[in-house]
């Protein structure tokens, strides 16, 4: 039998092997556990945004790209200069915890590319912390509204970050520290330690106050239950209660001596051997 009919076959099918193998890494592609690929059409309108390739082996026409982003939670430190409502220059330590919207990539590539942290995350973030805190004095961020401004930030940071033109699903935003010249910083803490003590004096005079009612009060119970006892001890009455007592006595079988008291109302007094 003749094989060399074959031979054209053979080679051609040697050849596409070979071309396969050069371009596999232009044809075959693994997207990891944590990513996300987003597919770049050379020829057929460039960004594709239906199609999000999930973790797991793909294939593409070598002609074509696609762009693999992780999308796992990222966290970020900014350190910066900012002014509060009087004018002054704090520095604040900010760090934020975010990660992409997984089936929104297409548009984050389309819009931003691969470096979305630098283009888009910082300066937002950045941009919010100088609006919000600039509506506060510093002795409210450093203190008595900390919880306030930091609520704000990541409202206002989330809000910008997470729309259909951005596509960031922020987790947290935190105030790590928040610096003031020394100066003001000693200004404050010491006026918020005259208020704490000052808060302490109050709680201790009203208390002493509410006290002070409370004996008043008393005593004024007190007066008043000796008036009314006092209203009611009439001598008619005092009379009848000396004559039963003496009646009482009288009843004893044991020996006594009965002396006669004296003036109009004197009663007699029972003095017993025992």
């Amino acid at each position: 039998m003749d094989n060399r009919k074959f031979l054209p076959f053979i080679i051609a099918g040697v050849i596409a092997l070979i071309i396969v193998l050069y371009l596999s890494s232009e044809i075959f592609i693994t997207i990891k556990a944590g990513e996300r690929g987003v597919l770049y059409k050379r020829f057929q309108g460039g960004t594709d945004f239906e199609v999000s390739y999930t973790p797991g082996f793909h294939m593409k026409a070598p002609w074509n790209d696609i762009f693999v982003y992780n999308v796992r939670e990222n966290i970020i430190n900014e350190k910066m200069d900012v002014l509060d409502k009087s004018g002054l220059s704090i520095t604040v330590d900010v760090s934020v915890r975010f990660f992409p919207i997984y089936n929104r990539i297409a548009y984050l590539h389309e819009y931003f590319g691969e470096g979305y942290v630098d283009l888009l995350v910082k300066p937002e973030v950045r941009s919010t912390v100088r609006r919000v805190m600039g509506r506060f004095t510093a002795e409210e961020i450093y203190s008595t509204k900390r919880a306030e401004v930091e609520d704000a930030i990541i409202q206002e940071t989330e809000a910008i970050l997470k729309n259909q033109s951005n596509n960031i699903q922020m987790q947290a935003l935190l105030i790590r520290s928040i610096n003031l010249p020394e100066q003001i910083k000693n200004a404050i803490e010491s006026k918020l330690q005259q208020e704490q003590e000052s808060l302490a004096y109050q709680f201790k005079l009203t208390k002493e106050t509410a006290e002070a009612e409370r004996k008043r009060i008393e005593a004024e119970g007190t007066s008043r239950y000796n008036e009314i006892i006092n209203a009611s001890l009439s001598n008619q009455i005092l009379k009848q209660r000396g004559i039963e007592a003496t009646l009482e006595l009288a009843k004893s079988p044991n020996a006594k001596v009965i002396v006669i008291g004296s003036g109009e109302d004197g009663l007699p007094l029972i003095l017993g051997n025992n």
